[in-house]
């Protein structure tokens, strides 16, 4: 059906202007002034923000980690994504069995989303091991599929060594591929989490003491020079934690260096350490990187403000409080690490950032809408409003307050970590491809409805 948003303030990476939006057969036809077609719904957005669908790159949906099972599947966690503003997500995938081909993932994930993902969706795809085999791969289902990044961990069971690393950052400047990175010292945090456990030390508070800053600083400015020393291997690095890793990246863009991005999530700019020092609540927060400092807030906030980072996530990976967290109760280290915030991610950063002056409308929209389109070849289908993009959009009231509490969550978890935050600004109706998904908080759209998104290369590869 043909639709008008009219009178509301259209908001872009570059500007924000008063305007109506005309929508017809799932996509953008025009903005202007005055806009109408015969038959046309109109909306009426006046003193209301219109943003573009957010799109969240960093999501761990049905993830298999360990013994345990993150609660979101496909459907559940992206009915949450929906009403928190974000109609498309990039999946990151989770490791398949040992020795498995790099096809095994992706034929897994689209059982697990296929015919449940209401909003649009794509994969990252994960690297466990390389050998010729996989690095073939990596073209064919750039390829085939529209899967054009791939991840790979400098820690955990299946991280990779510097050598293999390297093989991997030169396939993938051959073959203009993103390489996502969690960046963190491997050796030095089983050094310290083996220490802690065998003196006792195994209450939550000590987790984020057993991954120090600079164990991610030391990665992200290794992987920046492997990256570099690959003849430029398009690099994103995922969710940076602090100022330690943002001194790191800032000496890479004084130096010039081209060809990757990197990303922060909500829970660095607004959450601290404090959190680990309840024993029990503590458990909630453990996530890997860990939450930092005050004082690390403030830097990551000035490097959006500076657009010194390219994009905001979430790295949505819930457990449950009452059950799979509790596995940590008496040993940080046996808490599966993780939480939500799909749905949390909007609201937080127009409030924290653009209602408090950290950063500007424009520089949100960029950051949860834009740039991660363009870092993951989806721009300009996604994360704009243009003439021909998908009518993914979002109307929000900067006028409302609300406070956040776990139960207006959609997600299956059973607690968000920003339970009694009250923010500026709500959500009024959010839209993908032109059909109302949500609307005052309720779900409006059906199991199945998203469409999975075949990836074109990223700007990094350009």
């Amino acid at each position: 059906m043909t639709k008008v948003i009219r009178n509301g303030m259209i908001a872009t990476d570059s500007q924000v202007f008063q305007g109506d939006i005309l929508i017809e057969n799932e996509t953008i036809k025009a903005i202007g002034i005055d806009l109408s077609a015969d038959g046309a719904e109109v909306i009426d957005a006046a003193g209301k923000y219109v943003l573009p669908g957010a799109v969240d790159v960093h999501t761990h949906m049905d993830l298999q980690s360990g013994k345990y099972r993150a609660v979101d599947d496909f459907y559940d966690g992206t009915v949450a994504a929906a009403c928190g503003g974000t109609t498309s997500i990039v999946d990151h995938m989770a490791f398949g069995p040992v020795g498995c081909s790099l096809w095994h993932q992706v034929e897994e994930y689209h059982r697990l989303a296929d015919d449940k993902a209401v909003i649009d969706y794509g994969f990252h795809g994960v690297i466990q091991h390389v050998n010729p085999s996989v690095l073939k791969e990596m073209k064919e289902i750039a390829e085939k599929e529209g899967i054009t990044s791939f991840k790979i961990y400098m820690t955990y069971d299946f991280m990779l060594k510097d050598e293999d690393i390297f093989r991997v950052l030169k396939q993938a400047k051959e073959d203009g591929i993103v390489i996502a990175v969690h960046c963190e010292n491997d050796g030095v945090i089983n050094y310290l989490r083996k220490t802690y456990v065998e003196e006792g030390c195994m209450e939550p508070k000590y987790h984020p003491l057993s991954r120090p800053a600079r164990c991610e600083a030391e990665a992200v400015n290794r992987m920046l020079h492997l990256s570099a020393m690959a003849g430029g291997a398009p690099l994103y690095i995922v969710h940076l934690s602090s100022k330690e890793g943002l001194l790191e990246v800032m000496k890479a863009r004084a130096s010039h260096q081209e060809h990757f991005a990197v990303e922060t999530c909500t829970q660095y700019l607004t959450l601290t350490d404090d959190l680990y020092q309840d024993r029990q609540e503590g458990l909630k927060a453990i996530m890997s990187p860990p939450l930092r400092k005050k004082e690390d807030i403030e830097a990551l906030w000035e490097g959006l403000h500076d657009n010194i980072i390219d994009t905001i996530g979430t790295d949505h990976c819930p457990f449950n409080f009452a059950k799979e967290k509790q596995a940590g109760a008496d040993d940080f280290s046996a808490c599966p690490g993780g939480a939500p915030g799909v749905e949390e991610r909007l609201r937080v950063i127009y409030s924290e950032g653009v209602a408090k002056g950290r950063i500007t409308l424009s520089q949100l929209v960029n950051y949860l809408c834009t740039n991660p389109s363009r870092m993951y070849g989806l721009y300009p289908q996604k994360g704009t409003l243009l003439p021909g993009s998908d009518a993914d959009l979002v109307i929000l009231d900067p006028g409302k307050e609300r406070m956040l509490t776990h139960a207006d969550m959609h997600s299956a978890v059973d607690y968000t970590c920003y339970e009694g935050m009250k923010v500026q600004g709500d959500i009024d109706l959010v839209m993908q491809r032109g059909n109302v998904i949500v609307k005052d908080n309720q779900f409006l759209g059906s199991r199945g409805d998203g469409k999975y998104l075949k990836r074109h290369k990223s700007i990094l590869a350009d």
